[in-house]
């Protein structure tokens, strides 16, 4: 088992820039492959980004490609999220997440989540 602790969200002006932080504790790190999903008001919960075991490989919502990083630091057992050129609709709690199996885009291929942090972005 593996527990997420999300940090970094925060209120930010549009144009601006965050940067999200999860750590994980338990089994081994570099076993799951991570993702990040947000949840606005209302809405499902999306998948935003995702980084393979290796951290080889990236995956990203359309909505946030060229805007988003994802990365890892395997010696941290932590993952990251560089939110930059920040608009409204990137207002969510966003969440981490990770998964046994292969990367992917759908929530149910996660086991395991965080608690969440809150992003919002003013106008």
């Amino acid at each position: 088992q593996v527990q997420l602790v999300e940090s970094g969200g925060g209120l930010v002006q549009a144009g601006g820039s965050l940067r999200l932080s999860c750590a994980a504790s338990g089994r081994t790190f570099s076993s799951y492959a991570m993702g990040w999903f947000r949840q606005a008001p209302g809405k499902e919960r999306d998948f935003v980004a995702a980084i393979s075991r290796s951290g080889g490989s990236t995956q990203y919502a359309d909505s946030v490609k060229g805007r988003f990083t994802i990365s890892r630091d395997s010696a941290k057992n932590a993952v990251y999220l560089q939110l930059n050129s920040l608009k409204p609709e990137d207002t969510a709690v966003y969440y981490c997440a990770a998964t046994g199996t292969r990367v992917g885009t759908g929530r149910g291929v996660y086991e395991y989540w965080g608690q969440g942090t809150q992003v919002t972005v003013s106008s």
